[in-house]
């Protein structure tokens, strides 16, 4: 049976090589005032570094964050459909195109930014060489005061599995029919629900907390027999 890990920042080796990463995507849906269900809110971690809207007419309307009406937001979102893989969900936050900022400081090979996970160049070469599955690198925009600084790629992580029922509070809410919030705060003992996890992917994010990022055990085992740090392993119980 595989083994599934929730990947976190090690923010011991972070501190060690003392540097950071601040950044934002230069695009992103706004945020939603749902008429339905009465929240302001926005989703964090859906992120598509891959994808540019420059081509997009109405793209000056996706640089400022702000909340705007449901039946703006889906305006918005449908704008930006055809510009993303076929059946992702879009939630309001959601950003795109490469990471736009500056790199300060001694930076290993992972380095976060927020809950965006960047390698270095060679870190993700020696993981495809690993034979670790799906690793998408997407090229940054960081500006580096160092001399013969390392290329930076943003993973495109997709919120592919979930949690488990089992794992969720009876007295929570089910999501907003309308603009879909799901006010979950994270199980104390996270489980994983095992049919939705992909087969094909060693890494991705909980599609209904996209903030946590799951490894595999080939995940995992590469990190640790290639000595990157960057990364503590919770392993997750899956049902």
């Amino acid at each position: 049976m595989s083994r599934f890990y929730w990947v976190a920042e090690d923010r011991a080796a972070t501190a060690r090589h003392g540097g950071y990463v601040d950044a934002r995507h230069p695009w992103g849906l706004p945020g939603v005032r749902c008429h339905v269900c009465g929240a302001t809110w926005s989703a964090v971690g859906h992120d598509f570094p891959s994808v540019d809207l420059s081509a997009l007419p109405e793209s000056r309307e996706l640089v400022t964050p702000r909340p705007e009406s449901f039946a703006e937001f889906v305006r918005l979102r449908e704008l930006v459909r055809p510009y993303v893989p076929a059946g992702v969900a879009l939630p309001p936050g959601t950003d795109f195109g490469p990471l736009v900022g500056r790199a300060v400081g001694g930076l290993g090979p992972v380095v976060w930014s927020g809950t965006r996970m960047l390698l270095r160049r060679d870190a993700l070469e020696r993981l495809h060489a690993e034979g670790v599955l799906g690793l998408m690198g997407c090229p940054t925009s960081l500006r580096f005061r160092q001399k013969d600084p390392p290329e930076l790629m943003e993973l495109q992580l997709e919120p592919l599995g979930r949690f488990h029922p089992d794992c969720i509070p009876a007295d929570v809410p089910p999501p907003c029919p309308t603009c879909g919030r799901f006010g979950l705060s994270r199980p104390e003992a996270p489980i994983l629900d095992a049919a939705t996890l992909p087969t094909d992917l060693d890494l991705f994010r909980v599609g209904n907390f996209a903030t946590m990022v799951i490894g595999t055990e080939r995940f995992r085992d590469s990190v640790l027999r290639l000595g990157l740090d960057g990364l503590t392993f919770r392993e997750l119980p899956t049902r």
